[in-house]
């Protein structure tokens, strides 16, 4: 069966330190909790569709490692098709260490290792092999020269191209007008406008959704954490707000909402619908520690919905 999203993008293997909260520079502080687990951008938005019921893909780069295969095994027990996630020889798989307070709030350093093996010429021998996809979905944590290649090669398909433009950076103008769908959260939404990375009050953000719009984005989503998404298309504007939870760790909620998203695009629903969905998702999925251990199942996720009609 041909697959309907395929993720081209990242894997980092998680090394998570949990404390009562993120030490400031040079302060060391004493955690609680320690354990690894699979991550990276790519890999969590590919495993979150994949739970909730898309039939995914995946492109990517792994090391020669034990890590490599442990994030590949467990792709593959969601429903991914890892058939096209190649190992690289000699080389270290990605890795990401991540401090979470016991409120939710975290912080990352990652480390790419094989994923910055991806190139363009890596991205173009998989035309035969993507098909047809109905959505390509793209992160920067591999080199933008493969992010490039891949929105052309997903515009060149026919495919809905999403760009989760994490972590936060500068892009090349050309992305613009490839790209039909951005996910910014507001750190990187401020980025991208050439604004210091910060959270945006609600006239500051749709100012820059509007202002990433001029430059070529034909529909923007602007992820808000806690209080939803703001979806800007059309010279229209919605705010969908978020479901209230208790959070216990907000790693990978963005990548959770991009997985929820591409499946109800996939499932022929427009954006207003597709982002409640993925709304619903992302806040189901801080329920839980880890950045793929939290990505719900559609039961899950229909059991936690259903008291709200």
């Amino acid at each position: 069966m041909e697959n309907r999203i395929v993720v081209i993008g990242s894997l980092n293997m998680d090394l998570v330190a949990c404390a009562p909260r993120i030490p400031i520079v040079g302060e060391t502080i004493v955690g609680h909790t320690y354990f690894s687990a699979p991550g990276g951008k790519g890999a969590n938005q590919a495993l979150a569709a994949a739970r909730l019921g898309g039939q995914v893909g995946m492109v990517g780069r792994v090391g020669s490692d034990d890590f490599g295969r442990q994030m590949r095994a467990n792709l593959k027990q969601a429903g991914c098709d890892v058939s096209r996630l190649l190992e690289v020889p000699a080389c270290n798989s990605g890795i990401a260490v991540i401090f979470v307070a016991d409120d939710g709030p975290n912080s990352i350093i990652v480390v790419p290792g094989a994923n910055g093996r991806l190139s363009p010429e890596d991205v173009r021998a998989e035309a035969e092999y993507l098909g047809h996809p109905t959505v390509v979905m793209l992160q920067l944590e591999n080199p933008m020269p493969a992010v490039l290649e891949a929105a052309h090669l997903g515009r060149r398909l026919g495919a809905l191209v999403i760009l989760d433009p994490a972590p936060a950076q500068r892009v090349p103008e050309e992305l613009f007008e490839l790209v039909d769908l951005w996910t910014p959260n507001e750190a990187e939404a401020a980025t991208l406008s050439g604004l210091p990375p910060s959270r945006l009050d609600s006239r500051l953000a749709l100012l820059v959704a509007q202002k990433l719009r001029g430059r070529g984005a034909k529909s923007v989503i602007m992820k808000l954490g806690d209080e939803g998404c703001l979806l800007v298309e059309k010279g229209e504007s919605q705010h969908l707000p978020a479901v209230k939870v208790n959070a216990v760790d907000t790693t990978a909620a963005g990548d959770v909402f991009n997985g929820a998203l591409a499946v109800a695009i996939s499932e022929g629903q427009e954006l207003a619908a597709a982002c409640a969905f993925a709304n619903q998702a992302a806040g189901l999925s801080v329920t839980k520690r880890g950045a793929q251990a939290g990505a719900p199942t559609r039961d899950e996720l229909s059991a936690f919905t259903a008291p709200l009609g």
